[in-house]
Formats: structure tokens, sequence, C-alpha cells
């Protein structure tokens, strides 16, 4: 695990699940009762097929990532233990996990995504919220849209990150790899009026080095937090409950390709190691091509879905 941490950068959630996930390969092969030092030269590849089949036949296969996310740890593991000497084969090496269900991601439409990027000032000018709520939900929720970033990326960022003269922002992705991101003139001008707001409160919530999204009571912003708020202004602008941040990320690049952009300038905002997880959302474009046919043209019917 320090192996894994030191290497590979990976998080201590990542590096949590894999020790759960060998524990339960240990307790397969040798028996609850093991102790360590475990005799893994010996392990075989029938006894990591009997250690996956144990999950599938026992319901993990249903969504499947269970027991792929189990077959990478072991995998990972027993290649460690190839560059130490301990194993001369990898008995993972040649298994299969279950094939991932080809699923598309739900998006806003454009015009359903402005809608809701207007609820929080729109709730301000009802009086339904106060002004630095509103002045944040709608900076977080517009800074979401207009760089396409993780929800943890943003609610990371302070305001020296922010280039408010040339519209970038610098932010800090998967693998501890910085970005730079694109911000619109929505957010930007969203972004300079809660540092606006937040400076009126206290100088310091506006600094260089503060945190740019923060509490109602001006603490640490959490993602759990952002998503409770998105709940809020979905129902009252009327939206499907389950859009999520995440969901604000999707509907970013599908409206980009949309809208023709590059395939390639797509996955380097998103900050994707590979284009084939970018690619999805070309399907998603055409889906959406579809329902657009399919409601408009008289012979749709027999249009193949």
């Amino acid at each position: 695990m320090r192996s894994m941490t030191a290497e590979r950068n990976v998080s201590g959630h990542t590096v949590e699940g894999y020790a759960t996930d060998l524990a339960q390969l240990v307790s397969s092969v040798w028996g609850e009762a093991a102790e360590p030092p475990y005799k893994w030269a010996e392990l075989t590849e029938d006894a990591a097929r009997r250690y996956l089949s144990a999950f599938v036949t026992g319901g993990a296969s249903a969504a499947g990532a269970t027991v792929r996310r189990k077959l990478a740890a072991a995998r990972t593991f027993c290649r460690f233990l190839q560059r130490e000497g301990v194993l001369s084969d990898n008995p993972f090496a040649f298994l299969r996990g279950p094939r991932r269900a080809k699923t598309l991601p739900k998006v806003l439409s454009v015009g359903d995504a402005a809608r809701f990027l207007a609820q929080p000032l729109r709730d301000l000018q009802d009086g339904l919220v106060a002004e630095y709520p509103a002045h944040r939900d709608s900076a977080l929720f517009e800074t979401l849209y207009s760089t396409g970033c993780r929800i943890s990326e943003v609610t990371a960022i302070t305001w020296g990150e922010i280039d408010f003269r040339r519209g970038t922002l610098i932010v800090t992705g998967k693998g501890s790899k910085d970005r730079l991101v694109i911000l619109g003139s929505a957010a930007v001008e969203a972004l300079q009026r809660l540092r606006r707001t937040a400076a009126a409160i206290d100088q310091s919530h506006a600094a260089d080095g503060a945190a740019v999204f923060l509490t109602d009571r001006m603490g640490r912003f959490s993602a759990r937090f952002a998503e409770r708020r998105m709940k809020r202004y979905l129902a009252e602008a009327g939206l499907p409950a389950d859009i999520t941040p995440h969901k604000l990320r999707h509907s970013f690049a599908t409206h980009l390709l949309d809208a023709g952009a590059d395939l390639r300038s797509v996955q380097e905002m998103l900050g994707h190691s590979s284009l084939s997880t970018t690619q999805i959302y070309t399907h998603v474009s055409v889906e959406r091509l579809k329902d657009e046919y399919a409601k408009a043209h008289p012979r749709a019917s027999a249009v193949r879905r």
C-alpha cells in the first residue's frame, strides 16, 4: 500500500478499497484465520478464478464494477510481487472481469442549464436566500458549467488561482495534475460578484490565499454541501432531482461537442488522460440528434434507434 501511495499517487480512499479487496483475497485462498506471512509464491490461477467467481455468483456482477475493481487490485498487487521477486507469473494477468455496460451520461439541455443557473439570483431577487449564499451558489454552478470541472476540483480553488483578466483558472485534478481551464464571461462575472460580497463580510475572505467557496457560516465547503444546494435550485426550477454537479460536467462536454468543438480540445479541458473516455460524449450528441429527428421528421419511425 505504501508503494501505491508513493509511486502512483492514489487517493486514501482507493488505498483503503484495495486493502479490503486484498484481505478478501487472503481469506479466499488461505481462510479467514490465516496469519501473515502468506505464501504468495503458491498463488495459482485456479485460486484466482475461484476468488473472482465467488463475487460473480454472489451477485456482485450485477453492476460489474465490484468484480472489475477486485480484479484490478489483485492484478496490481501481484505485479508488485513480481517486481519484488516473490512471484514468477501473475495469476490474474489473463483473467477478465465483466464487461462495462454502455450507458450514456444524462445531461441538461442548453435551455434547462440556463434556467438552473439563473435560479440562485432569482431566489435572491425574490428574497428567498441571503446575498452571500446566492452569489456563492451562482458562482459555483456557473464555474462548474463553464469549465467542466469536477466538484472536488472547484471546491478546492483559492482566489489567487483565478486570472480574471484572461478568464482562466488553474485546477488540480486526478493524480495531482494541474490544468488550465477556461472561464466564460458569465462565470467571471459571478465570481467577481462573489468576491465583492465575501470582502464586504470580511476582507480576509477575499484574499488570494482564501478559499473561493465557503458555507453560509464561512466555513469549509464540501461536495455534499454543494449537492444539497443544487437539489434546492433544481426543485425550484422544475428540473429533475437526479441532476448532480457531475452532470453539469457531462452537460459542458456535450454542449461543446454539439456546437462543433474539437474532441481533443474537450479532452484537455476535462482532464481526461484517454481520448476514449471523452468519446462517450460524441455518442450522447448523436442520441440527442436522433431525439430531435424523431420529434420533427414525418417518417422518423423508420429511423433505427
